[in-house]
């Protein structure tokens, strides 16, 4: 199974990047050392989602940063992303797995222990958990779990479990003291000022963070 060597992962939203191209914001995450993106344009025919993925592949081939498609497994099969990332009702992760092999990374969108439990039996690689804490963007999937949840769900499962919804560079410490394997963002780095700051100040504050969690 492919390996998820990544603490940080962005997940991409054009309509959250104050007026700057996708492209732009991904460049600068690229090059502050962000190892991971989730192309998520849902909005977009599919033509236009390929057309765009395939700048956004540009910049991440070219930095080395693993790529993954929300939902669409056929986009990902054209593409030869590194992955895909399915909601936990969506496609069922053994099958995509069927599709895809062993080497394509394949995470799943949990919002509860038992869809935790299921993506991992299903053979996820990894699940992003929330929401966290209060975030408008996930209100519509209920309260906010709260870290004492979080922890309570990942000592029950074994497959890196990263969380979602909330988080910023002063609950980093907090979020990963109750177990987290990494953080997923989306605002906290997308509407920055300064993108390129802003993902360094995160990669670094996570490294000593996991440093102290391991040590």
């Amino acid at each position: 199974m492919a390996t998820v060597d990544f603490k940080l992962y962005l997940i991409g939203d054009r309509h959250q990047t104050v007026g700057r191209p996708l492209n732009e914001v991904i460049q600068s995450a690229a090059e502050a050392g962000i190892a991971a993106f989730q192309f998520r344009e849902k909005d977009l025919s599919l033509r236009a989602q390929f057309e765009l993925a395939k700048q956004v592949q540009n910049i991440t081939k070219q930095y080395g940063m693993k790529l993954l498609i929300n939902d669409r497994i056929d986009l990902c099969i054209a593409l030869d992303a590194n992955g895909v990332h399915l909601p936990s009702s969506g496609f069922p992760v053994n099958v995509a797995r069927n599709l895809l092999g062993q080497q394509k990374l394949i995470a799943v969108s949990c919002h509860s222990e038992k869809e935790v439990k299921q993506a991992q039996a299903l053979g996820a690689d990894f699940a992003v958990l929330g929401p966290v804490f209060d975030t408008p963007s996930k209100r519509h999937y209920g309260p906010p779990l709260s870290l004492k949840s979080f922890h309570q769900i990942k000592q029950k499962t074994q497959m890196p479990l990263f969380a979602i919804g909330g988080i910023n560079l002063s609950r980093i410490n907090a979020v990963f003291s109750s177990g987290a394997d990494g953080v997923a963002l989306i605002s906290a780095i997308s509407t920055a000022t300064d993108i390129h700051n802003t993902c360094r100040q995160f990669l670094q504050k996570i490294n000593q963070v996991s440093t102290q969690t391991t040590s």
